[in-house]
């Protein structure tokens, strides 16, 4: 018969959502490092990125005598070849965001992980064939209806949001689907080693063309682009510690202190315009989200007050 979940279950689920919710507040602030950071341009950042990044986990990987887990998740080609995907999805992910970033389009930006939770849920139903209750359906179709205000009202298609989303929300899928196969060092330091390739090419022809800015723009700058791999590094390995021990559905619940503080950014301290047409189509998006809450606040409260099966064993 079935059992009930154990209290250990219930704990690392508890650890899963403060890993999961401490990623979200560190990139809900990350656009203030990627402006502190010109005259770096988005090319060169993200090179840096990947290139730190690696740095960074190998450094981890030995201090934690991890390298073992690592070569093991090698020897496994589908394990390996996800953590290809995953980094592509990532590399897609950071490119568009610290574009948008440097281009005064942070609250864009906020917008796309606004929809992420629901685009969350929708893969679930697409990919892992998930059911849907009334209220998450709901919430999809509000979603959608906002998009569509944006760009017939605010006059332009929001690509920057839609590939965020589209990036992440699959990067998140893959991650699930690797679930605890793979630890969250190994993970980043596996999807870092198979974009460190194109990283490189990318740092030369940055080189090449407008130059390298690193150790050009004094010592505070060529600390922070130093740090591009901890910054980065910190909160995907949150994320990963995080999404491995929790639902997808709790997840996607999450998701929105990013954008919450990525739009309080933008609008306080980068202070991007919001005309009335851009206010309606966040209104709407916010109505979506808060449909999304609320269903998934009954539905905890549901899944709480059921009766547990009793084991009595056989």
């Amino acid at each position: 018969m079935t059992q009930a979940p154990s209290i250990r279950s219930t704990q690392g689920e508890g650890a899963g959502a403060l890993y999961a919710l401490g990623a979200y507040v560190l990139w809900g602030i990350l656009p203030l490092y990627f402006v502190a950071l010109a005259p770096t341009g988005p090319w060169e950042v993200v090179a840096w990125r990947v290139v730190l990044s690696l740095v960074f986990c190998a450094i981890l990987l030995t201090v934690t005598r991890g390298w073992g887990r690592m070569i093991a998740v090698l020897r496994r080609p589908r394990l390996a070849l996800l953590m290809g995907l995953a980094g592509v999805l990532i590399y897609g992910n950071w490119q568009v965001f610290v574009i948008a970033a440097q281009s005064d389009q942070v609250l864009e930006a906020s917008l796309g992980y606004f929809i992420n939770p629901i685009t969350t849920v929708l893969l679930a139903v697409l990919v892992l064939h998930e059911r849907l209750r009334i209220l998450q359906w709901v919430a999809i179709g509000v979603a959608a209806v906002a998009v569509i205000v944006i760009i017939v009202a605010y006059g332009d298609v929001p690509w920057y949001a839609l590939m965020l989303t589209a990036t992440f929300g699959v990067y998140g899928l893959v991650k699930k689907q690797v679930g605890g196969t793979v630890d969250a060092t190994s993970g980043l330091a596996l999807e870092t080693l198979w974009l460190t390739p194109l990283a490189i090419v990318q740092l030369v022809i940055v080189a090449a063309t407008t130059g390298l800015t690193l150790g050009t723009a004094g010592v505070w700058h060529t600390i922070l682009l130093l740090s591009a791999g901890a910054v980065t590094a910190v909160p995907l390995l949150l994320f990963a510690a995080g999404s491995s021990r929790v639902p997808l559905a709790t997840m996607g619940m999450l998701q929105f202190a990013g954008p919450i503080l990525q739009f309080i950014v933008g609008v306080t301290i980068l202070h991007e315009p919001m005309p009335a047409s851009r206010w309606i189509g966040f209104g709407i998006v916010w109505i979506a989200c808060i449909l999304f809450t609320v269903d998934q606040v009954q539905h905890a409260r549901r899944s709480r007050h059921a009766p547990v099966p009793i084991d009595v064993g056989v």
